[in-house]
């Protein structure tokens, strides 16, 4: 967290930076194709675009963006990662975990302007190095003068109000720099991820949903999450009480039992999320699940990417997972159809392919018994299921908003149950949920 760097504020600055990119991208390709032709060869449009050098080129400059720059990068990345080129998957990967803090300066600006010059009157002890950075903002910890020990979520400035023009901008540069497939249907991917980068950036609204959370699980004593701190709570600040614990991917090491169970809670949680609460919190990250090991608790955080669902879409994911237990596949095909699956120009054979690609995903539902997250490959096969249906079989259709981002924590829980070596009963936990 050592290396800090300023966060662009307004809309000139973030647009030339991009620019700048676009133009070194353009020149990477030059020189990429000189190489290629010195050596006799005919390189592809691939060849020249993704490139190591191009691949730093992306993340380093969206990293120090930050914003829906950044975080449009890791929607693509996680959202689409099954359907486009691994290499830009690869890319795009880089910028979950490569977030640096804003300088000390601009932290001062944002914490004067929200709580006044003389702030630091209210603390004990605060301390300027974040203990995380991401996309929208950092988290310091502090210790107020009554003793109350905080997490505050701190958003970078001019972060809101670049939103819309940031993810048009960096649309832009993606396609015609042909990072991205011509075939993905974009625009409503754009608008959904300008919907929720608004909502990400409402702190207040996100403190709200931490609340509701903190009433609805109420009754499940395995969970921790934050109480909300109002007297610090302001637009651009989330301040919570410090959760203690560890990253549940830090977890690699522990026993059985322990890896088996925290799997298992996070995945029931999400059937609960879709069948019971109609509210999902849609960001799988790793980091927003600490595991206390004396109280043996899972720590919720990071509620900024909560959606409420429909109870068409909530009717639809039971209809879908009950014959997909069945092994019925008309009836998922139905069901799929009614949630906006399919495009209506779709093919016989598409539309098989899309049935047997969700007959993969919910393997780990349909199996009798512990599915064995950590000796499956069924992430890659989904990952390959994915890429032929596209660029095989010329199948790209962008689902409904709210079935990417459902899809986004499921593949998530995924990815954290295979890297935990997990083995989950999934099939029982989920007929509880689905079946009468």
């Amino acid at each position: 967290m050592s290396k800090t760097s300023s966060v662009p504020r307004n809309r000139v600055s973030r647009l030339a930076r991009l620019g700048g990119l676009a133009g070194g991208i353009a020149g990477g390709m030059i020189a990429e194709g000189v190489r290629h032709l010195s050596r006799g060869n005919l390189p592809s449009p691939s060849d020249l675009v993704l490139t190591p050098a191009n691949a730093h080129r992306v993340a380093e400059q969206l990293a120090n963006l930050r914003g829906a720059a950044m975080k449009l990068g890791q929607l693509l990345s996680m959202d689409s990662g099954a359907l486009l080129p691994p290499e830009l998957t690869a890319i795009l990967g880089r910028l979950r975990a490569d977030a640096r803090p804003m300088p000390m300066s601009q932290l001062v600006g944002v914490l004067g302007s929200s709580w006044g010059s003389d702030w630091e009157k209210g603390f004990r002890r605060f301390s300027f190095t974040p203990l995380a950075a991401a996309s929208i903002g950092q988290v310091h910890s502090a210790v107020t003068k009554d003793g109350r020990r905080l997490a505050l979520k701190v958003q970078y400035p001019g972060i809101r109000e670049s939103i819309d023009s940031d993810v048009d901008n960096v649309a832009t540069l993606l396609r015609v720099t042909r990072l991205l497939p011509r075939e993905l249907e974009l625009a409503p991917l754009l608008e959904e991820a300008k919907r929720q980068l608004h909502q990400e950036a409402d702190y207040l609204k996100e403190a709200g949903h931490l609340k509701r959370f903190g009433l609805l699980l109420a009754d499940a004593p395995a969970f921790l999450l934050p109480a909300v701190d109002e007297e610090h709570t302001r637009a651009d600040i989330l301040a919570m009480t410090h959760l203690e614990g560890e990253s549940a991917e830090a977890l690699v090491g522990a026993d059985q039992p322990t890896r088996d169970r925290v799997a298992a809670l996070l995945l029931e949680l999400v059937f609960r999320e879709l069948f019971e609460f109609g509210l999902i919190q849609t960001d799988p990250n790793f980091a927003n699940f600490l595991y206390h090991r004396q109280s043996a608790q899972l720590g919720l955080l990071d509620f900024g990417a909560t959606r409420s669902l429909s109870d068409a879409v909530t009717h639809g994911y039971r209809r879908l997972l009950v014959a997909a237990l069945q092994e019925d596949r008309q009836a998922m095909a139905e069901s799929a159809q009614g949630m906006g699956y399919f495009r209506e120009a779709i093919h016989a054979d598409q539309r098989e392919a899309v049935i047997d690609l969700f007959m993969q995903v919910t393997e780990p539902a349909r199996f009798q018994g512990h599915y064995d997250f950590g000796s499956s490959d069924l992430p890659l096969r989904i990952r390959d299921a994915g890429l032929a249906l596209s660029f095989e079989q010329g199948y790209w259709h962008t689902p409904p908003a709210d079935v990417l981002f459902i899809h986004r924590k499921l593949a998530g829980l995924y990815l954290l149950a295979a890297r935990l070596r997990a083995r989950v009963d999934v099939r029982s936990i989920l007929e509880r949920f689905v079946t009468t």
